[in-house]
C-alpha cells in the first residue's frame, strides 16, 4: 500500500502552483476547474511520483494560521545530500521565506531545516 498523494487547500492556486515547480521540482497537470461549485486544483508530481493536490474553493475557511495544531502539520521533501538541505534552505531564505529552524542534525538523527512556505504550510527539508 501507498499513500495516492496528499491534498491542501490555498488561497493562491496560482503562487502555491509556481512555489513547489520553483523550488521543489513540481510538474503541474493540467489545471481542473468546476464552475458549478467554484471548485479549481492542480495535481503536483515530484521526481519520485509523490503527488501533491493543491486545490482552492470560493466557500472554504481560511483557519488560524498557527503551526501548533493538531491534524496535519508539515510536509517534508527529501533532497538527497546535507549540501542539498542546506542550498535549497539558503534559496528560500534569500527568497524572503521564514526559517522555522536548522539546517540542523535533530535528535533522532534527521539532517533537516523547516521552512515556512507559501501559505504557511510548513515544510521541513531533509536528506
Amino acid at each position: 500500500m501507498r499513500i495516492e498523494h496528499i491534498a491542501a487547500y490555498v488561497s493562491d492556486l496560482e503562487g502555491a502552483r509556481e512555489f513547489f515547480e520553483k523550488y521543489f521540482s513540481a510538474d503541474a497537470g493540467k489545471l481542473y476547474h468546476n464552475p458549478k461549485n467554484g471548485f479549481s486544483s492542480y495535481f503536483l508530481t515530484f521526481d519520485d511520483g509523490a503527488r501533491l493536490e493543491i486545490m482552492q474553493k470560493s466557500c472554504v475557511d481560511i483557519i488560524d494560521n498557527s503551526t501548533a495544531h493538531s491534524g496535519y502539520i508539515h510536509m517534508a521533501f527529501s533532497v538527497g545530500s546535507r549540501e542539498a538541505v542546506d542550498a535549497l534552505t539558503e534559496r528560500l531564505r534569500a527568497d524572503g521565506y521564514e526559517i522555522a529552524s536548522g539546517p540542523r542534525t535533530t535528535g533522532d538523527g534527521y539532517y533537516e531545516s523547516v521552512v515556512l512556505g507559501c501559505e504557511n504550510i510548513l515544510i521541513e527539508i531533509t536528506v
